[in-house]
């Protein structure tokens, strides 16, 4: 298995967010104070490859969060001839405090799920979680085989211009 990281490329953005924009749920895994993973399944919306949800304010998780921000996150899809694409993400997770942030998010909820409205937070029971990712390990399975890679991701101005092709080729 390759350990080798690339910074990430507009194709292999294109084909993250597409696998992001496709699903609902990611499995979240933080690091709890004894050093064991904790990991459960959350809701998420994206705006690009950020990922928002939310968390109970008095749940172990936000204050795994608080102590070591540190998180990864599972997303998985079947495609309609069977094989499975997905990805780990890992990065860093913030709560949002901003009302003008929260309600921009709001509105990607009710654009996105107009039948869910799980971040219109009315008092402090649940919290708003941004999770930027700083390194993305998509796979494919095609033909039976994993075809995984990792990539880095720094601020938008390192990402490279898009390469052309079908983004499903990108692993």
């Amino acid at each position: 298995m390759s350990t080798d990281v690339t910074p990430i490329h507009g194709g292999a953005v294109a084909a993250v967010v597409a696998l992001l924009d496709s699903q609902r749920l990611l499995s979240l895994a933080v690091n709890r104070p004894d050093g064991w993973p904790q990991v459960t399944t959350v809701g998420y919306v994206n705006d690009g490859l950020n990922l928002y949800f939310t968390i109970g304010r008095d749940s172990q998780k936000l204050a795994n969060i608080k102590a070591d921000p540190r998180v990864s996150v599972a997303v998985r899809s079947e495609m309609d001839h069977g094989a499975a694409v997905g990805l780990s993400m890992a990065g860093r997770a913030t709560e949002v405090l901003d009302p003008a942030l929260i309600e921009g998010i709001n509105r990607l909820v009710s654009t996105r799920y107009p039948d869910v409205r799980v971040y219109c937070p009315d008092d402090d029971a649940v919290a708003v979680i941004h999770m930027a990712p700083e390194i993305i390990s998509p796979v494919a399975v095609m033909d039976g085989r994993s075809r995984p890679q990792t990539f880095s991701v720094g601020p938008a101005a390192t990402v490279a211009a898009d390469i052309p092709g079908d983004v499903s080729r990108l692993f």
